[in-house]
Formats: structure tokens, sequence, C-alpha cells
């Protein structure tokens, strides 16, 4: 009798899952993170501003490392040491102390901007592919929408990163015309 039991319950149970795989079967989005990065206009701007700002705290940097190694070369050479007095030399040294406290400052604020500038980057770009894979899994019908290093493997039917990518263009294109309005 418990036989007979457990047969109909595994025999019930396995007709319920395949009526109701049958019935719910779930659509399913990947989107790249990186590629809607790298093919977004919004992608592209933001890139070009943290490439922008790079370049401003590199050149601030590269200055600063040239004086020190100015001073660098004047206390390698002897004659050059030999020519001042102590006063100067004092003076010299208390300029490379200085510039050394300004780039180890740089380069602290450097570091701190870029990983400062790359979080709100970051921020953007996830919002706007959340945005735009809302409105394409509205589109498609699509039940989940996921990040594709959330995966091991999927079949390329289910990428949607072209369609993210075009949704967050019009969405880039929309915010643009709002924003001169908005300064006007």
């Amino acid at each position: 009798m418990t036989k007979r039991f457990f047969s109909t319950a595994i025999l019930a149970l396995a007709t319920s899952t395949a009526a109701f795989s049958a019935e719910a079967q779930p659509s399913i989005g990947v989107v790249s993170f990186t590629n809607c990065l790298s093919d977004s206009k919004l992608g592209k701007q933001e890139q070009a501003a943290f490439e922008s700002l790079k370049n401003q705290m590199s050149s601030l940097l590269e200055d600063t490392e040239k004086q020190l190694n100015d001073i660098s070369a004047k206390f390698n050479d002897p004659e050059y040491l030999d020519g001042l007095s102590p006063q100067a030399e004092e003076e010299l040294k208390l300029k490379f102390r200085t510039l050394s406290e300004e780039m180890n400052r740089y380069q602290n604020q450097y570091y701190q901007v870029l990983n400062q500038a790359n979080m709100r980057i970051m921020q953007t770009i996830s919002s706007g592919i959340n945005a735009a894979s809302e409105k394409v899994a509205k589109d498609k019908k699509l039940a989940v929408v996921v990040n594709k290093d959330a995966c091991f493997y999927f079949s390329p039917a289910l990428d949607v990163t072209g369609p993210v990518v075009v949704e967050m263009d019009k969405n880039y294109e929309q915010e643009n015309k709002k924003q001169p309005a908005a300064g006007s």
C-alpha cells in the first residue's frame, strides 16, 4: 500500500511538474555590462570624462615629478653643490622636501579622485543598464535580465545586449534634450 502511495505521488508530481514547466516557460535575457559600457553613448561619454580627469591629474603629477627630478639632478652634481652657499643649499633641500610632500599628496588625491570617479561611472552605467533592461524586458516579455558575468554559460539567443544599448542610447538622447531646456 505504501509503495502504491509513493508511486502515485511521484507520478502526480512528475505530471504537475511537466505541466507547470510547459505553462510557465521562463524567459531570460542576458546583458554584457562591458559591452554596454563600451558601445553605448552614455558609456562613451563617461569614459571620455574619466580620461579627461585622468589626464588633468596626470599632468599635475608629471609637472611635480619633473621639478623633483631637476632638483635631484642638482643634488647629484657635485660642481653645482660646491657653487651654492649653505643657505642656498638649505633652500634647495627645503624645496625638495616640499615638492616630495606635494607629490605624495597629489598621488593620494589622484587615486582617490579616480576611484570616486570610477565608482560614479559604474553607478551611472548600472542605472542606465537597469532602466534600458527593464524596457527591453517589457518589450520582449522577459521575466529576468541578468548580467553576463553572472552566467557560466548562456545560449547566444538569450543575449539582449544590442537592444539594451539601443535603449540606453535613446534614453541618453532624451536626457540630453532635456538638459539644455532646463539650463535656459
